[in-house]
């Protein structure tokens, strides 16, 4: 298949003690691969990364190549190819050390939050990580990071302490708020686009037991369950967390009989609280979703906040709102007769109060989200008018409208520290400040 670009077959990486992978050779197909079923990348070597020196050894070959360069460590969030460049894989970076005294945990670049939460749980401590273990701490906290713990606790770039960061020219720095504190503050929200951040330090909470999981009700709850649902969040206290997702579900064997194949309305619970507490609170929102029979299945239980399993829904559709009216009720129920889901999450508690030296995560007002993994045609100009205008930026696939995630304040002040780290755009794959 012909390139719209030429891949160098002379880019050498002096000095890298890691697997290289070239077109051709084993090790390439499997690198080169994102978890983003539209992407093909063809990079020019993908590269594995031991430790901060390969990182610089790769960085300064593709400086000298004038190729992208990109470091990946699972594939999540990856939404442009790095094509033609150098891609390093940071996987067997993946250093996790727990101080319980603290309350800190340290992680290399390639750590994944499935290794944070084994690592913290014994010592009755949690991490501020989202819905899926698999996923990546650094990418994950550098665009914010929206997780179950969040209402109580707020964004997981809130609770970073410090950084240390593989600048363009090679420099190698820590990022806090006494050192580089500009490069420290874009870092807390702003994306990946000032640097390679080779270590993280942030701060772990005490979250013993929670109450979570699923609880499933007839589709034709849909109505009264998302008009009882904006109602009931206006007291829900900052320890539950909780969405309402409408969902097609797989007609397999994995899938409970009880749902199996069903059109249903789900609600996902955490309760960082105890079960009785959590049943409690949920009654007016489990009465209206019951007016038309169920629950179906009911899996909300008490359990460690290690082994909760909240699933996530792919974000081809995202909008944020401030308040939720009958016609955005209305435009959801339609488009879940042409998706698989449409989940509408609540925001609020911590998320919406940041301390003063809080970095840029924006739309911290925001009351709720609607992700829509399917694209429906004309949702967005539906849902347009009663939206905030808004994005985060965890969510975004389309990185032409990265700016869209910040306050205009916040996107200006992120260009000055670009400029000052980054003056000549090294940093240009997915989601950077331009």
């Amino acid at each position: 298949m012909s390139q719209p670009y030429r891949i160098q077959d002379d880019i050498r990486l002096p000095g890298f003690t890691g697997p290289v992978h070239r077109p051709g050779e084993p090790g390439y197909d499997t690198g080169r691969r994102a978890l983003n079923p539209a992407l093909d990348p063809r990079p020019a070597v993908v590269a594995e990364a031991y430790g901060v020196s390969d990182l610089r050894s790769a960085l300064l070959a593709a400086r000298a190549h004038g190729v992208p360069f990109a470091v990946q460590a699972t594939g999540h969030g990856t939404h442009v190819a790095c094509d033609g460049g150098v891609l390093v894989k940071t996987a067997p970076m993946a250093s996790v050390l727990v101080d319980p005294v603290r309350r800190i945990a340290k992680v290399g670049p390639g750590a994944r939050w499935s290794e944070v939460l084994a690592a913290a749980a014994p010592f009755g401590l949690a991490p501020l990580c989202g819905s899926s273990p698999s996923v990546g701490v650094v990418g994950y906290t550098l665009g914010g990071g929206l997780g179950w713990l969040g209402r109580r606790h707020g964004f997981a770039a809130d609770g970073v302490l410090r950084a240390e960061v593989l600048l363009a020219d090679g420099r190698h720095v820590t990022a806090s708020p006494d050192s580089h504190p500009e490069l420290f503050w874009a870092l807390r929200g702003g994306g990946g686009g000032f640097g390679v951040v080779t270590s993280l330090e942030f701060r772990l909470y005490p979250v013993a037991e929670v109450c979570s999981g699923f609880a499933y009700f007839p589709i034709e709850a849909a109505a009264d369950t998302l008009a009882a649902y904006r109602t009931w969040i206006e007291d829900a206290p900052d320890a539950i967390s909780t969405a309402v997702v409408l969902r097609r579900m797989p007609d397999d064997e994995g899938t409970p009989a009880a749902v199996r194949g069903r059109h249903v309305v789900m609600i996902k619970v955490l309760h960082a609280g105890p079960a009785g507490e959590a049943r409690r609170l949920l009654a007016p929102l489990w009465r209206a979703a019951s007016a038309h029979g169920g629950p179906l299945l009911d899996e909300v239980r008490a359990t460690t906040f290690a082994a909760s399993s909240m699933g996530g829904t792919p974000a081809r559709h995202l909008d944020l709102f401030d308040s939720v009216s009958d016609q955005v009720i209305g435009a959801l129920l339609r488009a879940a007769e042409r998706a698989q889901t449409v989940e509408v999450r609540h925001w609020g508690g911590a998320l919406g109060r940041p301390g003063p030296d809080a970095g840029p995560v924006s739309r911290r007002s925001t009351r709720l989200s609607v992700i829509v993994d399917t694209v429906v045609p004309g949702l967005a100009e539906e849902l347009r008018p009663y939206a905030n205008g808004g994005s985060f930026l965890n969510f975004m696939a389309d990185t032409s409208r990265t700016a869209a995630a910040y306050a205009e304040g916040d996107y200006e002040r992120l260009r000055r520290v670009k400029r000052a780290y980054d003056q000549n755009g090294f940093f240009r794959i997915g989601h950077v400040t331009r």
